[in-house]
């Protein structure tokens, strides 16, 4: 189990469910990647771990930011990492890299975080 609440209220990013089913999409991309061939080390492999990374990370900047606005932006920001990683697991998936199976179990994470992310992004609009 994640720290991060206490009585109901969220005092750390760990706490925000967005950033916790994030961190289990890095996890999977993490492992997925693990069988990626070596020619795709600094290519593919390197782009889509960096862009998963993004997301959680980008989570936890907006939650460490005083103001909507600056919340807002990275939220936007995590969003956008998002939409990369799903579509460099598309190109793994066309490549051969990874079987439907693995495709489909990690997009399907990804889709959970972005709908929680959507929720945090809705919830600090300005």
């Amino acid at each position: 189990m994640l720290v991060g609440l206490e009585k109901g209220k969220v005092q750390s990013f760990t706490g925000l469910v967005a950033w916790q089913e994030g961190h289990r999409l890095v996890l999977q991309v993490y492992a997925i990647t693990d069988a990626f061939p070596a020619k795709e080390q600094f290519i593919l492999t390197s782009q889509i771990c960096r862009a998963a990374i993004s997301v959680t990370s980008n989570i936890a900047e907006g939650f460490g930011r005083s103001t909507a606005k600056d919340k807002e932006h990275f939220f936007t920001m995590a969003n956008g990492s998002l939409y990369e990683v799903k579509n460099q697991l598309i190109i793994a998936r066309d490549s051969g890299y990874i079987a439907k199976e693995q495709f489909d179990a990690v997009v399907e994470q990804a889709n959970v975080t972005h709908k929680l992310l959507h929720g945090l992004l809705r919830s600090h609009k300005t």
